[in-house]
């Protein structure tokens, strides 16, 4: 092999150039650089606004490209691989980096295409970078995987985790480029229709946004996260899921940056940390247990007499923000609006569901995937069936959360509802106003309409939930 053959630095959901170990192998190298982001079916596969997200978080990789005298190669084909071998072909490209995923198709995706490459003789590199800890290497002492996050984090809360790589002072760039793609004729957005507006100022796009959104958070916020993240109506978390979930910033350089700020006593600091391990928890467990995407974890589950039916009458009012319970509307309205849901919402809308509605886990973690700009596979997957009891260190199939006691707890003085309801107010918040810009015009939802009874109500919910359970043998 020629060592000036060029290497393809194939993105994904790595859209960034610091601390990314696969980009700086390449350029330390000292071979040429093309960069590379392929839309293959799994992109394309994705929901309305986690695709819209990517292709927007792609433009912003391609400028940090030109920055550096680089620039990113757009390609369209269903097959990934024959992109590749297209580019290998034009390129005369003698290997291909990337940054591991770790869901189930992309795994068998990246297994078939590095054997393929292999074969042919052209080297192929995966690297870490997404998660602190790979999966496979955290276990239990008798040599298994976990399945309760408190030993999991345990585990790896003492480990050394890799300090953040620099950006590439350089990134060497071939003598020939190859032609590409026009984002635009991708249509990434297509289905957000209008709604592409409303959530566009939400978005904090980029590398460079995400570590303003770090900086800030430790700097102003970090040393009372215990308390603040859980308040909805004040700005108490990092934000940072968005970025994270397209690799704009990486868990190392949040996991040390929180490592600083526990050093200097602000004790915010672990709990936010806990919160990055969640997030690996959720991975570790779906490398393990890949079901967790699809069906029940606790295979007891199984038989449980859910509601499967997305249409059902009560689903879709869920989904509207129209159930009657100020908390779960307020949160799914946010959710339209802004692509992304505050955690305690998050706990509370899936609760609801699940428990008051007896509907069917995935139906929940269908809806969030089409709306969240934040969409994470294990994440999302892990947090419905927490919420539902069906998942691994689930909450108690007896435990329904109540989301009139909840808002009085978290909401006292009902900023957050007034913030995103607006039915029933002489002035409603702009925001509030926003969802009915986003909406589908189809549901003929007004601001100037009545606010609407429970469908269910937090009493009735729970007593039916309860009995469903107690008929169960769990």
């Amino acid at each position: 092999m020629s060592d000036n053959k060029p290497i393809l630095m194939w993105f994904r959901r790595d859209l960034r150039l610091s601390d990314h170990a696969a980009l700086t192998a390449a350029c330390d190298s000292g071979r040429p650089v093309i960069p590379v982001f392929i839309h293959d079916d799994l992109s394309e596969g994705l929901k309305a606004a986690p695709k819209w997200r990517l292709g927007l978080g792609v433009v912003h990789l391609a400028e940090r490209l030109e920055e550096k005298a680089s620039r990113l190669i757009l390609r369209r084909d269903h097959d990934a691989q024959a992109a590749l071998n297209a580019l290998i072909g034009e390129t005369g490209a003698g290997a291909v980096y990337w940054s591991r995923l770790y869901d189930p198709d992309s795994v068998a995706r990246d297994s078939r295409i590095k054997q393929n490459l292999k074969e042919r003789g052209i080297e192929a590199r995966s690297f870490g970078g997404h998660l602190m800890f790979e999966p496979w290497t955290v276990e239990t002492g008798q040599g298994d995987f976990y399945k309760v996050f408190t030993p999991f984090w345990n585990n790896v809360k003492g480990r050394d985790v890799d300090a953040p790589l620099s950006t590439p002072a350089r990134i060497p760039a071939p003598d020939n480029w190859p032609g590409g793609d026009a984002l635009a004729d991708w249509r990434m957005g297509a289905a957000m229709q209008r709604g592409a507006d409303v959530l566009r100022p939400f978005a904090r796009l980029g590398e460079d946004a995400a570590q303003a959104r770090l900086g800030a958070f430790m700097a102003q916020i970090v040393a009372d996260y215990d308390e603040s993240r859980d308040i909805p109506g004040t700005d108490g978390t990092s934000n940072l899921s968005e970025n994270l979930s397209l690799g704009e910033i990486s868990p190392h350089q949040c996991w040390h940056a929180g490592l600083r700020a526990r050093e200097e006593g602000k004790r915010g600091a672990e709990t936010f940390m806990k919160e990055l391990v969640w997030r690996e928890f959720a991975y570790h467990l779906m490398h393990h247990t890949p079901r967790i995407l699809t069906d029940n974890w606790r295979v007891d589950w199984d038989a449980f007499p859910w509601q499967e039916d997305a249409r059902a009458a009560e689903v879709w009012a869920w989904k509207k923000g129209r159930t009657g319970i100020p908390f779960v509307d307020a949160a799914m309205r946010e959710l339209y609006v802004t692509g992304r849901m505050h955690n305690r919402g998050r706990m509370i809308v899936a609760s609801y569901l699940t428990k008051h509605l007896m509907t069917h886990w995935r139906i929940g973690m269908d809806w969030f995937e089409d709306c969240l700009i934040d969409w994470d596979p294990a994440s999302n997957a892990m947090g419905w069936q927490w919420s539902a009891g069906s998942g691994p260190d689930a909450t108690p199939y007896f435990r329904v959360f109540n989301p009139e006691t909840q808002i009085d707890k978290f909401d006292r003085d009902r900023s957050y509802v007034s913030r995103w309801i607006a039915e029933g107010r002489a002035n409603p918040h702009d925001d509030a106003l926003k969802f009915f810009d986003a909406m589908p015009r189809h549901w003929g939802l007004s601001p100037d309409d009545d606010y609407p009874a429970p469908i269910v109500s937090a009493a009735d919910g729970r007593a039916r939930a309860l009995q469903a359970y107690e008929s169960r043998d769990f």
